[in-house]
């Protein structure tokens, strides 16, 4: 919501440079309506592709998804963020995804199959990496799955876990951070073959459901935050029929209310919805729209899970779209160009 001095709420688009992207833009949203307005385009960073708000909203992170693998910091102030000191390093290659935990910035390289611990200073800034968990293993897709890859890392929602996705062993890692320093407690395996992309959790913090790239459905999974266990209940297909060309799952979100779940899948270009029965009953799927573009590679909700927005890398666009709370149905609302575009986070007004 505005404050006092009349500030919107910002939405921040992460994208691709090196297909033509423009860096981290920023744009404000329109409260009643969920569209965006472009106000800025900073590229100071090569494929800023994921990004993360501090709580406060004042700074902003990204990770830099190449070869060399680094993450950025921004200070939000105004309509521009500005780096917030030079790239860290994160001793891993291609970082696709990062969170917040603990103090530290944590990243997902998809390259090197590893997760990677990065201090954050009192002013926002970043230290040096403290450590890197590497990951073991394989799976069955020839192509995809010669070694890991690691896709996605967050904390649960107690925040005593860093749980991290690998497409390429099949696999949940739990880990604990202490002191810098990441633990594997847990690893959680999940059908050979399915290629597990991205998390989300449930908000009663019980439930959790994991996103397969490789095969076109949502595992969805009891957690215990107590013991760090995590145990599969079932999967279930994100669309309607199998599909006759390339269909490649990306982004999942849930509702604040728990309601419904939606999930992006690249190929059929389509936003499913989905809606969640009994704590062990698993997923129902309910609708597939379009997405309003080509390639959806990520989701993201308004706080009060009012619009719905969709990052569509290679048609180069962000759609909006209006929530509807019966059925949990996207309607398009617009859109904005943004080239390459591959993640969009809302701050919390």
């Amino acid at each position: 919501m505005a404050d006092g001095g009349g500030r919107q709420r910002r939405a921040y688009i992460g994208s691709f440079t090196a297909a033509g992207g423009l860096g981290v833009l920023t744009a404000a949203v329109d409260e009643e309506t969920g569209a965006l307005a472009l106000l800025s385009a900073v590229n100071t960073v090569a494929d800023p592709s994921y990004l993360a708000l501090s709580p406060a909203g004042d700074m902003l992170y990204a990770v830099s998804e190449t070869a060399q693998g680094a993450v950025a910091a921004y200070r939000v102030k105004g309509d521009e963020p500005s780096l917030a000191g030079p790239l860290v390093p994160v001793g891993g290659s291609g970082p696709t995804h990062l969170s917040l935990f603990d103090g530290h910035v944590l990243t997902a390289n998809y390259g090197s199959g590893s997760v990677s611990a990065v201090p954050v200073r009192h002013d926002g800034s970043l230290a040096p990496v403290s450590d890197v968990l590497s990951h073991e293993g394989a799976g069955p897709h020839t192509q995809r799955q010669q070694g890991p890859h690691a896709h996605h890392v967050q904390p649960d929602p107690s925040r005593r876990w860093a749980v991290s996705v690998d497409l390429g062993t099949d696999s949940v890692r739990v880990c604990a951070l202490r002191n810098g320093a990441l633990a594997l407690h847990r690893e959680v395996a999940l059908r050979p073959g399915s290629g597990p992309r991205h998390l989300a959790f449930h908000p009663d913090g019980e439930r959790a459901y994991v996103l397969n790239e490789l095969t076109p459905t949502v595992t969805s999974c009891r957690w215990d935050a107590v013991k760090g266990a995590l145990r599969p209940v079932g999967e279930t297909p994100v669309l309607p029929d199998l599909p006759d060309g390339d269909a490649y799952p990306s982004g999942i979100v849930v509702s604040p209310d728990g309601r419904f779940v939606w999930t992006a899948t690249r190929g059929q270009d389509v936003i499913s919805v989905l809606v969640p029965g009994a704590a062990d009953e698993g997923l129902r799927l309910a609708a597939t729209v379009s997405c309003g573009g080509t390639w959806p590679r990520a989701l993201a909700l308004d706080p009060a899970g009012r619009f719905l927005y969709v990052a569509n890398e290679r048609s180069g666009n962000v759609t909006w779209f209006v929530v509807d709370p019966d059925t949990g149905v996207p309607q398009r609302g617009g859109s904005v160009r943004a080239p390459a575009a591959s993640c969009v986070v809302l701050d919390q007004g």
